[in-house]
Formats: C-alpha cells, sequence, structure tokens
C-alpha cells in the first residue's frame, strides 16, 4: 500500500534521461501521437497550426516534462501543466522555453488532485500521463479530474498496466515475488511503485460519464524481448511492430503501460 504520492524532486534530472531519452520512450511517445492525434479530430480541431479561435484549453496534469504537450501547443493550443515536483516543473519550463513555446503556457505548482483550484474552468482536453502508479489513492485522483473536464471534452489517460507487470514477473520467473503480492522493489527508483488494474480504470471512467473512445497497448512486446542482442531486426521494425499491434487484441492487454481516451457525454 502506497501511503503518499511520489514527488520527483530528488530524481528529476535522471527522471527525464531515463524516461524520455531511450527506446521505451521513443516507442511510447510514437503510438501514444497517434492517438492523440485521434483525439484531435474527435475534438473537431484539425492536425496541424490553427487559428487562435480554435485553440483548446488543454490541461497537462502530472505532466512533469510537458514531452507530450509540447508537441500539442506546437499547433498553437493553450496547455496548463500542473505538478507536483517544482524541480520538475523547472526543467519543463526551461525546455518548453527553448522550444519557444512559453506563450502557450501556464504553470501550476500543485498536486493534481487539488488542481481545480487554479482552473478558471473545465477544459477541452486532460492529459493524465504516467501517474496514477505514483500516487497513494490513483482511482480518486482520476475520479477527481474528471469534474474538470467539459461537456463533449475528453481525457486521454495512460497508466503502468497491471497485468503487463504480472505477465513480465511470470515470464522471469518471480514467481515468489507474485505471491506476495509484487510489492514494490525499493531498489528501482524508477520503477512505478504499483500496477493499475485496467478495469478500475474504464470503469472509473464510465461511472464518472465519458464513453471510451480508444485504448491503445503502449510495448505490447518490446520489454518483454529477453535479449535485445539477439533475433533479426531493426529498432525501427520494432516501432512498427508495436504500432500495428497495438490497437489489437491480446496484445493490448500486455501493454506495459495502456494509453485509453474517453470523452464526457452530454
Amino acid at each position: 500500500m502506497i501511503k503518499q504520492d511520489r514527488n520527483f524532486d530528488d530524481l528529476a534530472h535522471k527522471f527525464a534521461a531515463s524516461i524520455y531519452g531511450t527506446a521505451k520512450g521513443e516507442i511510447r511517445q510514437t503510438v501514444v501521437w497517434q492517438d492523440i492525434e485521434q483525439i484531435l479530430l474527435a475534438l473537431g480541431v484539425p492536425v496541424g497550426n490553427i487559428e487562435q479561435s480554435s485553440a483548446l484549453s488543454v490541461l497537462d496534469a502530472g505532466g512533469g516534462l510537458a514531452q507530450l504537450s509540447q508537441k500539442i501547443a506546437a499547433l498553437g493550443h493553450n496547455v496548463s501543466l500542473c505538478d507536483l515536483s517544482s524541480e520538475m516543473l523547472a526543467l519543463a519550463k526551461q525546455d518548453i522555453t527553448d522550444n519557444q513555446l512559453i506563450d502557450n503556457y501556464r504553470f501550476i505548482h500543485s498536486p493534481v488532485q487539488q488542481v481545480a483550484e487554479h482552473l478558471s474552468a473545465p477544459v477541452d482536453l486532460i492529459l493524465f500521463h504516467a501517474v496514477m502508479e505514483w500516487l497513494a489513492d490513483p482511482i480518486g485522483a482520476l475520479a477527481t479530474l474528471t469534474e474538470q473536464v467539459k461537456v463533449g471534452g475528453i481525457i486521454s489517460v495512460m497508466f503502468y498496466n497491471y497485468n503487463g507487470l504480472l505477465f513480465k514477473n511470470l515470464i522471469c520467473g518471480n514467481l515468489n515475488h507474485i505471491e506476495q503480492g509484487m510489492p514494490h522493489r525499493k531498489r528501482f527508483k524508477l520503477q512505478p511503485q504499483q500496477g493499475i488494474a485496467p478495469e478500475s480504470v474504464y470503469q472509473c471512467l464510465e461511472q464518472a460519464g465519458f464513453e471510451i473512445l480508444g485504448k491503445t497497448g503502449v510495448r505490447t512486446f518490446h520489454d518483454y524481448m529477453q535479449n535485445h542482442d539477439m533475433g533479426d531486426f531493426t529498432f525501427e521494425q520494432i516501432v512498427a511492430m508495436e504500432q500495428k499491434l497495438c490497437r489489437q487484441e491480446p496484445f493490448l492487454s500486455l501493454g506495459r503501460y495502456i494509453h485509453v481516451y474517453a470523452r464526457k457525454k452530454p
């Protein structure tokens, strides 16, 4: 049981390098961005530069370095970046400034559960990516965020998949660890603190009045490859195969992460 939410002030720089500057990060960015393009179309904006009058209001909740929301901001949309870690916000602000996107951002130093205090109105789109697995009450946080989406708006949620975590431990033979309930191993500082059961996420969204529009498995096989020095492949082939398999079962439900997006019904 997680006692408190994880703050990345102490690991911000390491987190940035380990999560985003890797093959894992590139696969994640590629497949999730395909979904973001579908989300933008569903919200009635073209996936390209837009007129300011068509700009969406976007909340990047627990957004860290804002890798994906920067791509959205670069299209002309307005982003509020919220994070518990002041260090992560500082790194993000520098990167956003370097990318000449600062005019499209506002920064909120706050837990995601309290972000409503900093918003003047519900938003068109919320990104809630790779945050739930670090929270003491992940489903409660998700439920709170659903209240900040406009009717007709969309929430985009990516979470560390319990089924993927279980499968990884099974194929590695970690049966004693499984029988102990797969407690978080503190020696792996950047290993998420828990896996999230997909059904609990889907149920939370539906109970909050959302219609699920799409689901994607993020890294459906890459992380299960036992030896990346064996086999006959290129990294480009891995990315292409991940894109091919990520939205079909059974691969979708075995993704190390799952990305689900849903629209708030009237």
